[in-house]
């Protein structure tokens, strides 16, 4: 299993991911049709043509869920009980059809839990940057975590 149990994480600690994607016009199509997200900056060329920023931006839900998921090889990866909540989410820079995305993930905080003693919570920052170091998302993230079996 890649991935880690809580006392594998320690606070400081930052991962940074192998794995990129290049987003494609279907990636952000598809998402935001599944999403049922209608927004024309998103899937309309002509609306979006007329916008600051000349073209189609790609949906920031997407880009969110695209952050996180690239982390749970190297982080979570079949250890993980349930996210507990994100907090600080922030798009800093949009991202378009084309941009290479790669993620870091800095581990802030961990700690056992109060009420269950098979596991605990790490509170993650993972950070999304396109091709040209450009960072477009961060987001903290507090994670529920096994630790590991006895």
């Amino acid at each position: 299993m890649a991935g880690l149990y809580l006392e594998e994480f320690t606070a400081g600690r930052v991962f940074k991911h192998q794995l990129t994607k290049t987003v494609t016009e279907s990636d952000n199509m598809f998402f935001s049709v599944m999403t049922l997200n209608p927004q024309p900056l998103h899937i309309d060329f002509d609306f979006a043509s007329k916008t600051e920023w000349g073209k189609p931006l790609v949906n920031s839900l997407f880009t969110l869920g695209l952050m996180i998921g690239i982390s749970v090889h190297d982080t979570t990866l079949g250890t993980t009980i349930g996210n507990l909540g994100m907090t600080e989410t922030v798009f800093p820079h949009p991202v378009f059809h084309g941009d290479t995305i790669r993620v870091e993930t800095e581990v802030k905080s961990v700690r056992e839990s109060k009420s269950k003693n098979d596991r605990g919570i790490v509170e993650f920052e993972h950070r999304a940057y396109n091709q040209h170091g450009e960072l477009v998302a961060k987001t903290t993230r507090q994670a529920m975590l096994r630790k590991k079996p006895s």
